[in-house]
């Protein structure tokens, strides 16, 4: 057995698996939720807090040299051989982990005593009265003052808020998130119990596929439909994109999804953004590409089937 120095090999075993990843092989690296990540080749292999573990195998290990050996097969001396020539012409880089704007707290509008200028303006996007109803009585919309804007709120697991968005209910396009806003807890409606979820671009058009949806006598409740609350960007190189964080944060939360359905823009932005994350989610998930099948985006859609004239010269998903 060749003779490795035993320095060598002390410092092979100090790369932990996501700093090797993270330098070496980038493009197998995909992050999850939170400080929790997976790879593209095997979705139910984990790495969190300095450790990986490989659930469907049983397999877990605390650093690189493990990972080399146990998921990709090679030998000991090989695996050291690997990480070392891999630092010898490239030094790693260790992320600094950011801080996190935790204490930051929600402010959310005032709420005016009518929700009847909201109720209107939904209405005349087509959406169905029963769900502009459901949104109200259970917080998730709200009609704020003194402006009368229609504000979009996200709720965390405790059922505390931790996410607003508001959009002008007029010919001004007035909108932004509220401050101290959390994006992984976005505007989100139905109950999550199913094994796919739908996602959108901007909160009214999950709306509309829920009235699409009820139009077809189908139970819109039943479906889990999750707001990105904005256009998704995938970073230049495909390889460097992540995965939304309203995304990442629910499946964490929703470990019994196995479908993902993209409702994106039928514009350069959305089928962009959709082949994108066709490519950078684990392979576990069967991802669906489904745009609207008229119109820009699923409002549009809605209104076409409704017979109704749209003068809103499209506000771009500016996103909310």
């Amino acid at each position: 057995m060749p003779y490795i120095n035993p320095d060598i090999i002390i410092e092979a075993r100090q790369m932990d698996l996501l700093t090797y990843l993270r330098n070496y092989e980038p493009y197998e690296l995909v992050k999850f939720s939170g400080n929790t990540y997976t790879t593209r080749t095997h979705d139910s292999l984990k790495i969190s807090n300095g450790k990986w573990m490989w659930w469907s195998r049983g397999i877990g290990g605390r650093n690189a040299l493990d990972y080399l050996i146990k998921v990709k097969g090679l030998g000991f001396l090989e695996a050291v051989e690997t990480i070392v020539g891999h630092t010898a012409v490239q030094a790693p880089i260790y992320e600094k982990p950011q801080p996190e704007n935790e204490n930051k707290p929600l402010l959310l509008p005032d709420k005016c005593a009518s929700n009847k200028v909201i109720t209107e303006y939904l209405f005349g996007r087509g959406i169905d009265f029963e769900i502009i109803n459901y949104c109200i009585a259970n917080d998730l919309i709200f009609e704020s003052l003194p402006y009368h804007n229609i504000v979009f709120v996200g709720f965390d697991e405790n059922r505390e808020p931790k996410y607003a968005a508001y959009r002008s209910t007029n010919k001004q396009k007035i909108m932004g998130d509220c401050s101290g806003s959390k994006k992984d807890y976005s505007f989100q409606l139905g109950g999550g119990n199913g094994d796919e979820v739908h996602l959108f671009e901007c909160a009214i058009d999950r709306l509309s596929l829920a009235t699409l949806e009820k139009m077809k006598a189908k139970n819109w409740r039943e479906l889990s439909l999750v707001s990105l609350s904005g256009v998704y960007s995938p970073a230049k190189k495909i390889e460097d994109s992540k995965v939304p964080v309203a995304l990442q944060k629910y499946l964490s939360r929703h470990p019994n999804i196995r479908r993902i359905i993209l409702h994106f823009d039928n514009d350069i932005a959305g089928r962009k953004a959709a082949s994108t994350l066709q490519i950078i989610l684990p392979k576990g998930y069967e991802v669906i590409d489904d745009p609207p099948p008229k119109g820009k985006d699923f409002n549009d859609f809605l209104c076409m089937q409704l017979g109704i004239l749209q003068s809103k010269n499209h506000e771009r998903n500016e996103g909310r």
